[in-house]
């Protein structure tokens, strides 16, 4: 393709796209939904595969040689245009292209409203499983997305840092423990990844105007540099994504969040 698709996409955008040379769909759904039915031509890939888990600690960043394997295994190449998709949200694909940020490919865009929205709408479906000729991804990993555990203790006093904790209230409060500690990191405010999202609109985004105002008022600025956080930055993945759409120009994620943070017992925790 030689046009630049915007980060976020439309599925009557993505609809007129398909068949495009250089084009790849990704869906993350799960594989049996995928299976029954996908957007024609749309390539599986398992969440799973893009992570690396050390437990108790979940949802690390897999070595660059894994990653060259798994995205030239569905196709892909550096210069590959990717649409990425899933069935629930949004967290799935939206790591996916955190995960491509740190690879610094730049053709990539999220389905507005997933396959959520495509199915809805009524737009074109297949259960033909696609396959595409393996490609010849070459993997460079960077850092300038992601914060490490190391980091963000370095960081807790920044005035200039926001960390943003995407995961339920009850969560947040340490009353639904998911590590041996509950709570959440000193200094975070809590604003749960599924509000993000709009019912009325096959669980698009929200308008621009209505996220701004769910942010702003928590010093979730653009001035800020901004750390996203959940269990295993799966959830907080697509408020990453919906950051970088609202042109957020500093935006990292914490790989190991929360399963890494609260089974530590040395770190601080606020409750």
């Amino acid at each position: 393709m030689s046009q630049q698709l915007p980060l976020i996409m439309e599925p009557e955008q993505l609809e007129q796209l398909l068949g495009e040379d250089n084009l790849l769909v990704v869906d993350m759904s799960r594989k049996s939904s995928y299976l029954e039915h996908h957007i024609p031509g749309a390539v599986h890939l398992e969440c799973t595969s893009i992570l690396a888990n050390r437990r108790p600690v979940m949802g690390l960043v897999p070595s660059a040689m894994r990653l060259e394997e798994v995205l030239s295994n569905i196709g892909m190449s550096n210069d590959t245009t990717v649409v990425a998709c899933d069935d629930e949200g949004g967290g799935k694909a939206g790591r996916l292209l955190w995960t491509l940020d740190l690879l610094g490919h730049r053709n990539r865009s999220l389905l507005n409203g997933g396959m959520c929205a495509w199915r809805a709408e009524n737009r074109p479906l297949s259960s033909e499983r696609a396959s595409q000729p393996p490609g010849d991804y070459m993997a460079r990993l960077g850092s300038k997305q992601l914060i490490t555990r190391q980091e963000l203790l370095e960081s807790l006093d920044d005035p200039g840092m926001a960390l943003l904790d995407t995961r339920s209230p009850a969560e947040f409060r340490g009353e639904d423990l998911r590590a041996a500690r509950g709570g959440h990191i000193p200094g975070a405010v809590n604003l749960e990844w599924t509000r993000l999202m709009d019912p009325e609109r096959n669980m698009r985004l929200k308008p621009e105007a209505e996220l701004r105002a769910m942010l702003e008022p928590l010093g979730i600025t653009p001035d800020k540099s901004v750390v996203v956080y959940c269990q295993t930055h799966h959830r907080s993945s697509l408020v990453y994504v919906a950051l970088k759409a609202l042109g957020y120009p500093s935006v990292k994620g914490y790989a190991g969040a929360w399963s890494e943070w609260g089974n530590d017992p040395d770190t601080p925790i606020e409750t």
